[in-house]
């Protein structure tokens, strides 16, 4: 549905004003679930994202493993969309609704346009293209130097933080695809971390102690 203006004051209000009044013009607004597909490999991407409420997963498949990307918290958009609306490709990414949000949807065929006219947008994205990259590079250092107790802890506590809950409510299965690895070597070091007191796993999820 189109978006008030007054909406996108309340969540974006470090945009100029201009540019806020072009987004209540031509963006959309929408609810979605959790649980729900944004984006799909391989397709071109009409819309860009930009979450004011909630929180959305990016991820790449290879076959039928999963390796987290980054998460899109809100008042960030997705990197990877942009720039694959800059380059004309087709996106290399997956995106799933983390948790029920809000998003702001932005035309692709608008962004180019704001790009040249509003340089705070791009200043925006070249923050965000900054955070991707130091988290791609926390990423890889932990796969070749961290343990996977190291890295499944360091990894509940960042859910656990973005999610604004003690108790995480998630399948092994989920962890072993955002971590890529298998859900067995996540269900072992999950009782490993429990048995040394680092965690609790009860009926209300896994609880970081």
């Amino acid at each position: 549905m189109p978006v008030e203006i007054e909406i996108i004051d309340k969540y974006l209000p470090f945009l100029p004003k201009d540019l806020r009044t072009e987004f209540s013009g031509y963006a959309d607004c929408a609810s979605f679930p959790k649980g729900r597909s944004l984006l799909h490999e391989g397709q071109y991407i009409k819309v860009i994202p930009v979450v004011l409420e909630g929180l959305v997963r990016v991820f790449t498949q290879v076959e039928d493993r999963e390796l987290l990307l980054y998460y899109i918290k809100p008042s960030e958009s997705c990197v990877m969309s942009f720039s694959a609306i800059l380059n004309n490709f087709k996106s290399r990414i997956f995106a799933n609704v983390e948790a029920d949000s809000l998003i702001l949807l932005l035309p692709s065929e608008k962004l180019l346009g704001w790009t040249r006219l509003y340089p705070s947008l791009n200043n925006q994205f070249f923050q965000l293209y900054n955070a991707r990259y130091t988290d791609l590079i926390d990423t890889i250092q932990q796969l070749i130097f961290n343990r996977l107790d190291h890295r499944l802890l360091s990894y509940l506590r960042e859910l656990s933080a973005l999610r604004g809950t003690p108790a995480l409510q998630i399948r092994h299965r989920e962890i072993a695809n955002d971590l890529g690895t298998a859900r067995e070597v996540v269900t072992r070091t999950l009782r490993k971390l429990e048995n040394e007191g680092s965690i609790r796993q009860s009926e209300r999820g896994i609880e970081i102690l």
